[in-house]
C-alpha cells in the first residue's frame, strides 16, 4: 500500500515538473521563470528522496544535500542578476 502510495506521489510529482518546466519556458517576466526553476529544484531534491526510499538506498540522500547546495548558490547568483 505505501509503495503504491509512493509511486504515485513520485509520479504526479514529475506530472508537476513538467508544468514548471513549461511556466520556466514561457514565463512573462524573467522572476518567474527564476521562481520556476527553483521550484523544479526542490521538486527534484523530493523526487530523488522518494526514490532513495522505495530503493532503500540511504546515499541518494547525499546527492540530494549537494543538489540542495547547488540549487541555493544557483538561485542566489542568479537573483543577483536579475536585481542588478
Amino acid at each position: 500500500m505505501l509503495l503504491k502510495l509512493l509511486i504515485s506521489s513520485a509520479l504526479f510529482l514529475s506530472l508537476t515538473i513538467i508544468f514548471c518546466l513549461i511556466r520556466a519556458i514561457k514565463g512573462p517576466k524573467l522572476a518567474d521563470r527564476l521562481i520556476a526553476v527553483n521550484v523544479i529544484g526542490t521538486k527534484t531534491m523530493i523526487l530523488i528522496s522518494i526514490v532513495a526510499f522505495i530503493l532503500r538506498e540511504t546515499f541518494f540522500l547525499d546527492v540530494v544535500l549537494v543538489y540542495a547546495l547547488i540549487n541555493f548558490v544557483a538561485t542566489v547568483l542568479i537573483s543577483r542578476y536579475v536585481e542588478s
